[in-house]
This record gives C-alpha cells, structure tokens and sequence, in this order.
C-alpha cells in the first residue's frame, strides 16, 4: 500500500493541511483542513497567533486520523520568522512578525559595523531589514531581556516540528532565511554571530530536506491514537518547497512563485555570490538536494490582497480578485507604472493612495479607479517579471525558452498572460497547490515511496495541472519596459 504524508503548508495568510500521496503514477494531494492565519497585536508588536495555530495543527492531525491515517508530518513556512524557547522548554513569548516595526533602521545599524557587502558575500543573502539577523539584532541591542533568556531558536518551521516531536533541530533551507550561515562551509557562521553579540547556544544541529526531527511525542500519539510517526524535515523554506515541485526536466529553468511575495530565480548547483549579483537584489536560498536557489524577492500579491481589503474594509465594496481582474482587463494600458519593491508598499496601508502618490511623485498620470488603480499593479508586476528575467539571464549566461509560473497566484489568468506578454516568451502555469506538493513529494522520497527529485517532477509533468500562456503582444510592451526600467533601475 502507497504511504500517505500529512502535509502542513503554512503561508502569510492561511495555512493548510494536506494528504499526499502517490496513486496510479500520479500524485494525489487533498485538502483537509484550512484555516486563517491572522496576525495579532501583542505586547506592542505584530505577532504570530502561535497558540491558535498549534490547536489548527492539532485539528488537522485528527482529520488526517479520520481520513485515514498517514505515515509521516512534513512542514512548511514563509522565512525568517522564529520562536524562543526558554530553559523550561516553553516558547518565552508568540513569534514577530516580519512586518513589525522592530526592525525599522536595524540595517543600517548593523551595516555600521559590518558593510552590506560583507554580509551579502559571506551568506549569499541579499540584506533585508526583515531577516532573522536584524529582528535578533534588534534583540541584542534593544530588548536584551528576549534573546539572553533563550535557549533554542526555531525557525517557523522548526519550531512546530518541535511541538510535534520535542527535538531541537534547524533545518537548512529555511536557516539560510536567517542571512547567518555561511554560504560556503553550509553551517552556521558563528563568526558572524559572534560579531553581533547573538548568544551561540540558541542554534540547533542543521538537519537537511528529507532527515527527521523526530518522531511524534508520545503524549500526542496517545491524544490521536496513533503510532509515534516521524517527522520529516521537507525543504521546510515554502519556495524552496515550491522549486522541487517545478514542473521541469531542464538543467536551468526560470520559475516564478507567486504568492503573497513573488519569487522569481532558478536553480543552480551552486551559489552566485558577485558584487552583480548585489546589486540586482539576487539572492542565494537553499534548495532541495544540496541545490541553490538563486532568486529575486518581489512584492507579488500582497498589492492586490492590499488593495482589495482597503476598498472592501474601507470604502465598504465587496469586490472579488475576479472583479478587480476585470476591472484592471478594461482600463486603459501602460499609463502608470509603480516599482513593487519600494518601500512605500510594504507594510498593510491604504495601497491605492500609496500607487496614488507614487505615480504623483515620480511625474506619471494618478490612476483614479479601481480599475486604474489595478491595471498599474498588474503591469508593473509583469514588467518587473520580465526584467528580473533579463537580468538573471545575462548574469548566468543561460537565455531561458520559458517561465515556469506556479503557486496560488498562476490562478490569475491575467497576470499569467501578461508575464508571457512582457517576457516574449512562453509562460506555463502551474502547479497551483506547487508549495504543498513539493513538500509531500520530498517526504515521499525519504519514505522511499519516490526514487529521487528528477523522478518526482517527472510526475507533476505527467499528471498535467500545467497551462501554456504564449506571448501575443510582446512588441507592444517595448517601450513601456523600457519607461519602467528608467523609473526603477
């Protein structure tokens, strides 16, 4: 009989849980339980509701039970995100979340002592106020009292790993989120810890996609009336989840992960760690089978969830993404632009004023309505999409046929046809569910129920949950890439 992985894939605004498992050459994946992950304010800081989260889980796992059982866990999150445990063993207080405020001039306080630069080439990651070496950062210097009554540090993932299990362990792909390992001796970089003044013993052993943490706590087998299951540690970084499940049998392949946040990179045996690399923003995650992630973080989804929770909230509508879709379908083209990398839109606000004056400030016509407001979103999106493609393309030396789209966002039809349109070349969506199903793919090769990675993605190719978007227009969007490539570069 096939074995079954209960699947948790965690994202910045819901959570699922999932059985995946291998059936008729195929990979089937369904849903059983879904639920909100909905910030909170806490102790004068935007936090993770931890505790709502863990009983979620624990639903979850009985529904798994319910619906037949399964043989292992795996986990995945968004990045840079932990918890402190204490010596007792317990979570000294709920996760920040990477949107608070507490890093704000955290990395220009850092950079004072150690330049960008030194950081970018001994970890491959661009510096960015919400990696985990600023929030802790922040810690040392701001609010002693966290860090130094820690014990452990968990990283998201890790850290309901070790309410499944009790094990301290780090798994690799998402420490490399924190910009605190060394990109070449693949370990902790505790020179650099040192140098920040981060306590050592908050970092656990480093366990690779594939390993266990461990198996399930005996008091919660006995809760479910279940085995002690393992838990395995899948590439627990949710893109790097989403990577293995590209639907490609190419040595190099541009993928897009859209979600909340856009990912756009490829993967590669090794990082690029150039002053090129720096300045493009590029940055080096790790991947599944001892691979680098090489990729740009774009703001992706998050200006459209934005603008539609502002004009339903606020200005009380009740538009759908379909309705905002069409909206933006019939406007006028290639009026405004916005860089979705300025800072301007990276905290919850009202987005559309914040389109509004960054087109009045950088001289362009003001987008007025909704649909105005939205055709701006999604072209610059495509834009963006189609020079982060150039750029990589040029910095590798590799000219890519294709973008491999996948994730939640390749749902929007819209943006799909537009990327191809902007890029000139082909644009295949899909996998949708592409975070969850790399996850169970991964376990399911440490079950040994799948031979390796290349067989694994053989299977999302096979199963057909791909669409070809082909590009149509691409000589009309010449020169308005050439108009946004002067306002954001």
């Amino acid at each position: 009989m096939s074995k079954t992985v209960l699947v948790f894939d965690f994202g910045a605004s819901s959570a699922r849980a999932m059985l995946c498992k291998c059936e008729n050459g195929g990979i089937s994946l369904e849903e059983i339980h879904r639920f909100p992950n909905v910030p909170i304010t806490e102790n004068g800081h935007l936090r993770w509701d931890i505790d709502e989260l863990w009983e979620q889980m624990k639903i979850a796992i009985s529904f798994g039970v319910f619906n037949g059982g399964f043989d292992a866990i795996s986990i995945d999150t968004w990045g840079v995100d932990f918890g402190l445990i204490g010596q007792d063993g317990e979570l000294l207080e709920k996760p920040v979340h990477y949107r608070d405020s507490r890093t704000d001039g955290m990395l220009e306080e850092v950079c004072a002592k150690i330049p960008a630069e030194e950081l970018f080439m001994q970890s491959g990651i661009q510096p960015m106020n919400i990696n985990t070496l600023f929030q802790l950062n922040y810690l040392v210097n701001h609010e002693k009292n966290s860090i130094f009554r820690a014990e452990k540090l968990l990283m998201m993932p890790d850290l309901f790993a070790y309410f499944l299990t009790g094990q301290f362990r780090n798994e690799f792909t998402e420490a490399t989120t924190t910009q605190l390992i060394d990109q070449k001796a693949k370990g902790w970089n505790i020179s650099l810890i040192e140098a920040l003044g981060i306590p050592k013993r908050i970092f656990s052993p480093l366990i690779q996609p594939g390993e266990m943490y461990g198996e399930l706590k005996q008091e919660l087998a006995d809760e479910f009336r279940i085995d002690n299951v393992p838990v395995y540690a899948c590439p627990s970084h949710d893109t790097a989840s989403a990577v293995l499940a590209v639907p490609s049998q190419e040595e190099h392949f541009a993928f897009l992960s859209c979600g909340t946040w856009t990912l756009f990179g490829t993967e590669l045996h090794r990082p690029v760690v150039t002053e090129q690399a720096m300045k493009m923003g590029l940055t080096n995650e790790g991947g599944s089978g001892g691979t680098t992630t090489l990729l740009k973080n774009i703001m992706g989804l998050w200006l459209i969830q934005e603008t539609r929770r502002w004009y339903n909230e606020k200005n009380n509508k009740d538009y759908s993404f379909s309705d905002l879709e069409k909206m933006a379908l019939e406007a006028e083209p290639f009026v405004s632009f916005i860089d979705p990398n300025a800072p301007d839109f990276a905290a919850p606000d009202d987005m559309p004023l914040k389109i509004q004056e960054f087109c009045c400030r950088t001289g362009q016509k003001v987008p007025e309505t909704p649909g105005e407001i939205m055709r701006c979103i999604y072209q610059s999106l495509a834009c963006e999409f189609a020079l982060t493609l150039s750029e990589i393309s040029e910095l590798i030396g590799f000219e890519f046929k294709q973008i491999h789209m996948i994730g939640g966002g390749t749902k929007d039809k819209l943006l799909c046809r537009l990327t191809a349109d902007a890029a000139g070349i082909t644009a295949v969506a899909g996998p949708v569910e592409a975070t969850a199903l790399g996850n169970g793919l991964s376990t399911l090769i440490a079950l040994g129920e799948i031979p390796d990675i290349a067989a694994a993605r053989q299977i999302i190719i096979d199963s057909g949950l791909t669409q070809e978007f082909q590009p149509n227009q691409h000589e009309k969007w010449l020169h308005p890439l050439e108009s946004y490539k002067k306002l954001t570069r």
